[in-house]
């Protein structure tokens, strides 16, 4: 039995965050496995220092439109599998999903929609919540174990936002939003930070323009979930808030794998 440590961050453009040490940070973090969100690029656009890094092999799920979305994912083991999306164009072709399967685990590395535009997005939104959770449980009934990570967009408690109160009429803490998350909890996906921290003061995304960060003004919005089976190989949950270069900060778990043995890029 080996564990593995997985990251996940919302880079807010991988070409932006690599201009401020985002290789380096990575070369000397080591994960397993690290999971990128809001990419902002097709991946004709990156050059070789990001696609390439020694140790990993990388994966990217793009948007149909330019500089908009996008998920990646590098990966010091090879995966039995890795899809792009989860089978429903809509949601496709913004770029939001990579899979990837591995023996122990299945691995979903998400960007989730943001509501805030419009009725619209927010409809969006939660369609996207609904029509990716039916899959999970499709994967589930086939005895699946399942790490979903990404930028969920939504606070779920009050705990998990500076000011709730400002807040309740805003996408990203809208009732409807967070009963999403109650239910899913509630059918056994595991919220693997609250199995280590359930004190407040614990963000991952902070307003750039409004000096949010420094005064930790922020938002719990990113995630590592885990259905129930899986969570007795979890040994620790994290959020690393002191790491800089995007207005969202890494996360991570640590999971122990089985005896399969893995082939390491």
């Amino acid at each position: 039995m080996s564990s593995w440590n997985l990251l996940s961050w919302n880079v807010n453009g991988v070409r932006a965050v690599a201009k401020k040490g985002f290789i380096e940070w990575l070369q000397g973090e080591a994960p397993d496995i690290l999971c990128i969100q809001e990419t902002k690029s097709q991946e004709s656009q990156l050059d070789a220092k990001i696609t390439d890094v020694d140790g990993y092999t990388s994966y990217w799920s793009e948007a149909e439109k330019k500089g908009y979305s996008g998920v990646g994912v590098y990966t010091r083991h090879e995966p039995i599998s890795v899809e792009k999306g989860f089978g429903e164009e809509r949601f496709d072709s913004e770029g939001r999903t990579l899979v990837l399967e591995y023996p122990d685990f299945t691995l979903f590395n998400v960007y989730f929609p943001n509501g805030k535009q419009n009725a619209q997005r927010l409809q969006y939104k939660m369609d996207f919540y609904d029509t990716i959770l039916a899959h999970w449980e499709s994967l589930r009934a086939d005895g699946k174990k399942l790490v979903i990570c990404g930028d969920v967009n939504t606070a779920h408690k009050a705990i998990d936002l500076a000011r709730p109160k400002d807040n309740e009429k805003i996408s990203g803490f809208l009732p409807m939003e967070r009963e999403w998350i109650d239910k899913i909890v509630d059918m056994g996906y595991v919220d693997t930070f609250r199995q280590y921290d359930e004190g407040p003061d614990n963000y991952t995304w902070w307003h750039l323009m409004s000096g949010a960060r420094k005064r930790n003004v922020g938002w719990r919005i990113d995630y590592f979930y885990v259905t129930e089976d899986l969570m007795p190989s979890v040994s620790n949950a994290w959020i690393m808030p002191d790491v800089m270069g995007s207005d969202h900060c890494p996360i991570g778990i640590e999971v122990g794998v089985g005896l399969v043995t893995l082939s390491s890029v």
